[in-house]
């Protein structure tokens, strides 16, 4: 089992930044996929960043690429989101995912983003 918890949310103005991280704990993450998924009112969940915990592939939804960027700190057993240029847009509940085979099995609880214009 893998326990997710996220932290970094709050209110951010248009153009600034944030930065989320996601503690894991239970086991180690090193042969697991880790994704930063995203909804936001009304809308879909969509993965706005993704990554295999090597390293070997990473991905960004088009509507981040070139502000946001994933990262990890093994010794910690942790992942960052970090947000910059942040837009309305991008206010949404944010979700760290984590899956070993084929399914995003384990998922945090969330942590709000609110950008302001």
């Amino acid at each position: 089992q893998v326990q997710l918890v996220e932290s970094g949310g709050g209110l951010a103005q248009a153009g600034g930044s944030l930065r989320l991280s996601c503690a894991a704990s239970g086991r180690t993450l090193s042969s697991h996929a880790m994704a930063w998924s995203r909804q936001a009112p009304g809308k879909a969940r969509e993965h706005a960043a993704r990554f295999t915990w090597n390293g070997s592939s990473t991905y960004y939804a088009d509507s981040v690429k070139g502000r946001f960027t994933i990262s990890r700190d093994s010794a910690k057993n942790t992942v960052y989101l970090q947000m910059n240029r942040l837009k309305p847009e991008d206010t949404a509940v944010y979700y760290c995912a984590a899956r070993q085979g084929s399914n995003w099995d384990y998922w945090g609880k969330g942590t709000l983003v609110t950008v302001s214009s």
